[in-house]
């Protein structure tokens, strides 16, 4: 190892863009993994001929991410999601009442109840957010909406939007221009999966100078004041002048010595994650045509048929993703497994006839932290203003943005600040 101008922590997605920026820039990189893999959740494996992203994966073509990645040259192939939605509710389905044919003939809700919601899907295009940056999501839905079944349709849609349900938590704002950014914008589900993305950004990275190493672990950040140094496993040290520090607040805060009297130590207590246990399967037919996506209303499940959009197998076989939302509470593996089963048996009666392969991946944490009611410091980073030359990015160290688009821009910003020498 060597001295380099800049040591990006973690392979994942964030830190990948941020490698790809400096490297663009001139910088000397290295990218530091300690897994064998880099990808962090944006890897895609592949089983039985079929390929499994590590959860639920949105691309909104009108986000930061798409822009980001779209402006370093990236090819993102993939066709927009399924318009045809299906409600499940008290384990029977129903047509979602997503346009006017189907909202006048839902037996889901009464004739006041069409009204309210045809009323809220126009209002809510015309929300002004910034309004509601202090209100949480169930105070603004329990005032703002009368219908319970509305309620649960309008909840459905917000956890859709920001894979997180925590209502009581959850800011209002952040959260309704999510979902005014799904009614507006067209979400892309890639062909090959969100490894085309990774690969994209190894190579790209790698032509620009930058150096990934993988399975490295680093075990401190050295500095006296401004950062000197990486130490890494074995005994190893890589001397540098910057830091972007990709990975959760709490791991950045295992890394630094005296984190504590850091703003480190305040993003790491209000961090707030969130898990989901996830269900990919491998179907050799979709046993009932048509139903591509579905989300639940009584439940926080959702359904989608990935390969109605992308092309994620190699023989043909139908790729599906279901998703359990358990918000900042883990939930129980057995418990969560057999819900999501059963709910692709409402969905898709006789699946189990056409299963070629599966992935269940139980709390999977979805996001390493989201903006919240009570949080003192809503947009962290990305300097640690009191170590110059350490920066973090991730999809917690969000500005407002969430999931991915939260990860890719804060990378940007984080490289934007090591390149203008701002701390």
């Amino acid at each position: 190892m060597r001295s380099f101008d800049v040591a990006v922590i973690g392979g994942g997605l964030s830190g990948l863009v941020a490698a790809n920026l400096l490297a663009d820039a001139g910088k000397s990189v290295v990218v530091l993994e300690k897994s064998a893999q880099i990808g962090g959740r944006a890897m895609t494996i592949k089983k039985g001929g079929a390929l499994f992203n590590l959860g639920g994966h949105a691309l909104y073509q009108g986000g930061e991410a798409y822009a980001i990645l779209r402006g370093l040259g990236l090819e993102l192939a993939g066709n927009p999601v399924s318009t045809q939605y299906s409600a499940v509710w008290m384990n029977k389905v129903y047509p979602m009442p997503s346009n006017l044919p189907k909202l006048l003939t839902s037996p889901l809700i009464t004739w006041s109840g069409k009204l309210e919601l045809a009323t809220l899907m126009v209002r809510l295009g015309k929300v002004d957010t910034q309004l509601l940056m202090n209100t949480s999501l169930r105070d603004y839905t329990e005032n703002a909406i009368r219908d319970p079944m509305v309620r649960h349709i309008f909840y459905s849609l917000c956890r859709t939007s920001t894979y997180i349900t925590d209502p009581d938590a959850q800011i209002a704002g952040l959260v309704i221009r999510q979902v005014q950014r799904g009614l507006k914008d067209n979400v892309l589900y890639l062909h090959g999966g969100w490894q085309t993305i990774v690969n994209q950004l190894r190579q790209r990275a790698t032509r620009s100078g930058a150096t990934i190493v993988e399975q490295q672990r680093v075990t401190s950040i050295e500095h006296d004041g401004c950062v000197r140094a990486l130490q890494l496993g074995e005994g190893d040290r890589i001397d540098v002048g910057c830091v972007i520090s990709a990975i959760s607040p709490s791991d950045t805060y295992q890394l630094l010595n005296n984190a504590s009297s850091t703003s480190l130590h305040l993003w790491r207590s209000e961090a707030r994650p969130a898990y989901a246990a996830c269900l990919d399967l491998s179907l050799k037919r979709l046993p009932v045509e048509k139903r591509n996506i579905a989300l639940g209303l009584d439940l926080p499940v959702f359904f989608s048929n990935h390969s109605f959009s992308a092309n994620l197998s190699d023989d043909g076989t139908s790729v599906i993703h279901l998703v359990k939302y358990n918000g900042c509470k883990k939930g129980d593996a057995l418990e969560d497994r057999r819900l999501l089963e059963d709910t692709m048996s409402v969905l898709h009666p006789d699946w189990r006839t056409q299963l070629v392969s599966e992935q269940f991946l139980p709390n999977m944490t979805i996001v390493n932290g989201y903006s919240h009611i009570g949080q003192s410091d809503r947009c962290p980073g990305p300097a640690v203003p009191e170590v110059p030359g350490l920066y973090v990015s991730g999809d917690w160290a969000s500005h407002g943005e969430m999931l991915a688009d939260a990860a890719v821009a804060s990378a940007k910003r984080a490289a934007q600040c090591v390149l203008s020498g701002k701390s």
